[in-house]
């Protein structure tokens, strides 16, 4: 009976090393909002509230069957009241947006990290709720964000896939594909401390070369 509970005992604090710290998790959704608010144009406000959501999201996350379970069906739920439908729409269709943790060798990895490899890489200054926001407006029935009156972009262009933009080199434009996006495949592992490994063998990979192009402005 002893052996039964010391092996218990110990299962659990394996699957408990996988949780984040607060710490790490503000981290891990400061450069996941942020890739967002590039792809998906966001407001300021939106920004806000994306960041919020995304942090709460990672520090509830311990073992693999919170990975798409209530916590992720929750941040998806409140995150519609965040964007708008067109931006939803390209937020479902970014799979390292709409799945940011896949459970991989007992541990969680962020799968932003397949499409921005470059950590240091940043396109938007912290929000204001990095420093001041700890969490806990996933708690309860009704979402946060339901009458928060996020701003939303005054208008998108319905019906495109993907927007065009500019190439500031030469003046030429290149479409966003959500379904093809080729670039270094390094991933974050989050579970065990480390900032990140190579998934193809090649460190000197920054992926400057194919810098992902941001939908809309």
């Amino acid at each position: 009976m002893k052996k039964m509970i010391i092996m218990a005992m110990m299962m659990t604090i394996a699957i408990s090393a996988s949780a984040m710290t607060y710490s790490k998790a503000r981290t891990e959704a400061l450069f996941l909002s942020d890739k967002m608010a590039y792809e998906l144009g966001l407001t300021k406000s939106q920004y806000e509230a994306v960041y919020e959501i995304n942090l709460d999201y990672l520090m509830c996350v311990s073992r693999q069957a919170d990975v798409f379970g209530s916590y992720w069906t929750r941040r998806n739920n409140d995150l519609r009241y965040v964007l708008s439908a067109y931006q939803f729409r390209l937020y479902q269709k970014a799979d390292y947006f709409y799945r940011p943790l896949k459970w991989q060798n007992k541990s969680l990895t962020m799968t932003v990290y397949t499409r921005y490899s470059n950590k240091s890489k940043m396109y938007r200054g912290r929000p204001s709720a990095y420093t001041s926001y700890k969490g806990g407006n996933n708690r309860g029935g009704t979402s946060y964000y339901k009458n928060k009156g996020v701003q939303k972009p005054s208008s998108h262009a319905s019906g495109n896939k993907g927007r065009t933009s500019t190439n500031g080199k030469n003046g030429s434009t290149n479409s966003f594909d959500h379904n093809n996006t080729k670039g270094s495949h390094n991933t974050g592992i989050v579970g065990n401390g480390n900032q990140g490994r190579s998934g193809n063998g090649n460190s000197g990979n920054s992926n400057q070369g194919n810098r992902p192009q941001r939908v809309f402005r």
